[in-house]
């Protein structure tokens, strides 16, 4: 028996190990997934050190001699002050400087990330004529979708728009909006949780279609190449 077909059984015998929790808790099942959650942990601490702490941490500090980078674990480790109740200052001293950190980068990263699709949705709802720098649009149905996503991106807008109460003619008006808006929203999340479901499907055939094709295939070789 070769190692690929030791391999093959081992991946097929865990996957059957695994859907036996479709029928009731059990060990096999259990022991399965802690194995699965170990390999996992180890595969991210591996990863963790040679895609970041080895070449941006490690190497810069020993082979480049930035002598500066030892202090890295030194306010990393602050952070467990946090189960100290008398040194847990320093532990939100840390957050905070990191907290401050992180809302500067993503401040700067806001702009160029979000601002292309605010000016994006800015679209023509009726045809326009071609210019230098954009072609004709007609009364086709590019204009129809254009309509469908403003109104959709309106109200969806007046469901988080609470400055303005729901009483009197142009509340009422916002109410309807945001009811609207609340549809069009669950819509949309029930399309994410489809496309959810849809991958977790794509993930099950995937395994039935390697019992099927490759355990299956491996255990008739196995066997039909045996001697009667």
């Amino acid at each position: 028996m070769s190692t690929e077909t030791i391999v093959i059984w081992v991946a097929a015998l865990a996957t059957l190990g695994v859907y036996t929790i479709l029928y009731k808790e059990n060990p096999v099942s259990r022991l399965l997934e802690h194995i699965f959650i170990g390999l996992s942990a180890g595969y991210l601490i591996a990863t963790t050190w040679t895609q970041n702490l080895s070449s941006k941490w490690w190497v810069p500090m020993v082979a480049q001699r930035h002598w500066y980078w030892i202090f890295a674990p030194i306010i990393g480790l602050l952070f467990y002050f946090i189960y100290s109740r008398r040194y847990t200052w320093l532990a939100r001293l840390v957050m905070g400087f990191f907290f401050g950190t992180s809302s500067g980068l993503f401040f700067r990263e806001f702009f160029p990330l979000y601002w292309p699709q605010v000016y994006g949705s800015f679209k023509p709802l009726r045809p326009t004529v071609a210019t230098a720098g954009a072609p004709a649009v007609g009364w086709s149905d590019t204009i129809l979708h254009h309509w469908v996503f403003v109104v959709i991106l309106l109200t969806v807008m007046s469901y988080f728009f609470f400055s303005v109460s729901h009483e009197g003619k142009g509340g009422r008006a916002l109410a309807r909006s945001a009811v609207l808006g609340r549809w069009f929203l669950m819509i949309a999340f029930g399309a994410m949780f489809g496309n959810t479901v849809m991958a977790r499907v794509s993930l099950f055939i995937g395994r039935v279609q390697f019992l099927l094709h490759d355990w299956l295939g491996s255990f008739i070789g196995f066997f039909g190449s045996r001697p009667m």
